[in-house]
This record gives structure tokens, sequence and C-alpha cells, in this order.
């Protein structure tokens, strides 16, 4: 099992740079094809307040505006990507509506990769970030310093069917580490778990692992943002908990403090 397209969804603003790294770093781990794909603001998003049949001074530039900007951020990220140099990279530019082309090119690939700015709902990629995690459930790599492949990852478990999707989903990513720690805090949980039985499914599938016990009651993303540093974890698995979407994506109170917190890159998954 291996992951043969990962998908970084870019502005065409400055902050893609890091993001592009990441994502290399993540692609060239896997010898995975790397969909560079442009995410410009959508036009569509303006016609609700235009009215229908009119066309004012005001809006007729606020589109020639987004058009020139789409144009401009999909050059940028062309010699973006050109500089990186990553063998496997192809950039793909989306046309309104937006989120179609968003949802198709995320359903097309295996791990789609963001920031800690879009992730923690802050600029052009935040609505994205919940589009992808919320409406199209897949799995996510939230990108921080340090993220590479082949080092140290911590897998959340308690049993519950978001963990097992997570782990399920991301054992690509633990088949390559140096380090798999399991662990998770029975005494916090009102489910009944054992941490060895995760160990044992995955030394059925050829991932060498070690539990870990916390022993706290409360706080859990706090116990896992410690223990991640405790062992120098480089990426923390977990499932990702919130409510569907109606009008706003709405996190679960561990998964927004994962996200808040200072920590490991992140796999997610819904």
């Amino acid at each position: 099992m291996s992951w043969a397209r990962i998908m970084a969804p870019l502005a065409g603003a400055p902050g893609d740079r890091g993001l592009l790294a990441s994502a290399a770093v993540l692609a060239e781990g896997f010898g995975a094809e790397l969909a560079c794909v442009h995410t410009p603001a959508d036009m569509a998003d303006l016609m609700p307040w235009m009215g229908e049949g009119f066309m004012g001074g005001v809006q007729v530039t606020a589109l020639e505006s987004l058009k020139e900007a789409a144009v401009e951020g999909r050059d940028a990220i062309d010699r973006l990507v050109g500089e990186f140099g990553y063998p496997r990279s192809r950039t793909i530019g989306l046309d309104s509506p937006v989120w179609a082309g968003l949802a198709m090119e995320g359903r097309l690939s295996d791990v789609v990769v963001f920031d800690n700015a879009a992730a923690r709902g802050k600029g052009p990629l935040a609505e994205a970030f919940q589009q992808i995690v919320a409406d199209e459930q897949r799995p996510v790599v939230v990108a921080r310093p340090g993220l590479k492949v082949g080092g140290t990852v911590l897998v959340a478990w308690d049993g519950g069917k978001e963990a097992s999707r997570a782990m399920r989903t991301a054992l690509p990513l633990l088949e390559k580490a140096g380090r798999v720690v399991v662990t998770g805090a029975p005494a916090a949980s009102s489910r009944s778990f054992d941490l060895d039985r995760l160990v044992d499914f995955l030394a059925a599938r050829g991932v060498a692992a070690e539990a870990r016990v916390l022993t706290g009651t409360g706080d859990a993303a706090g116990q896992l943002l410690g223990a991640a540093r405790e062992v120098g974890a480089d990426i923390l698995v977990a499932g990702a908990f919130g409510h569907p979407r109606l009008q706003e994506f709405i996190f679960g109170g561990t998964t927004r403090s994962l996200l808040n917190g200072e920590g490991p890159s992140l796999f997610l998954s819904h």
C-alpha cells in the first residue's frame, strides 16, 4: 500500500512556498505525483450581491480584478513549481465553480496537504480546508516545520470509528515510519479499548509499534500534544471530530485544540 497522488491546494500567494515545500517532502517520500491545484477566489461568490440582469461598474470592476488575480496567481504557481523542480509535479487550474473542481481533485488524491493558517481558519485557503475535511471527508496533512517521512509517528487511539479511519488511512505513512507509538487515555474515555490490540493489528500489517498509555482523565488534546513532545513525534495521526457543516463547520473541542496548539504536523481524517 502506498500513496500515489498527493494534492496541495495553492492560492497563488506568498504562503504557497512553505506549503509546497512540505507537500514536496511528502510526495518525494512516496515517489508520488504532486498535484499543485490553483484554488483562486471564485467569481460565482460575487453573484448573490450583483443582482439579476444587471452589472454595474463596481461589479464589473470586481469581476475583472478577480480574473486578473486568478491569472497572476496561476502564473506565480507555475513559476514556484518550476523552482522546486520536483519531477512528478503537475499544476492544475480550477475554474468556476471552484468548489466543484476542488472536490473532484480531492476525490482523486490520496491525501491533501494544508498549512497551519488554513487549518486555523485564516488566509485564502481556510474555506478549502473546511470543504476538504468536512464536506469531502478526505484525509489531510496539516504541515508544520519538521515534517518528514520516515521519522516518528504518534497515533491517537480510543477505539472509535474516527480514530480507526485515521489510523487505517495513514497506514502507508506508518509503514515508512522509523518509529510508531500508539497512545490513548482509557481513563478519560467513555469507550473501553486496549492499546495492545492496536499494536497487534499493526504488527499483522508489517508495522512494529509500541503502546504508551496516558493516565490523565481530562484535556485529551493537551495529553496528546504532551506525548508527542515526549516521544519526539514528527507527525500525529488522529481522527477529526466535528459537526456536519450547515452554514459553518464547527470542530469538536479536541480537534480544535490540536489545530490551534503547538505540536507536530497532523494527519487528520474525519
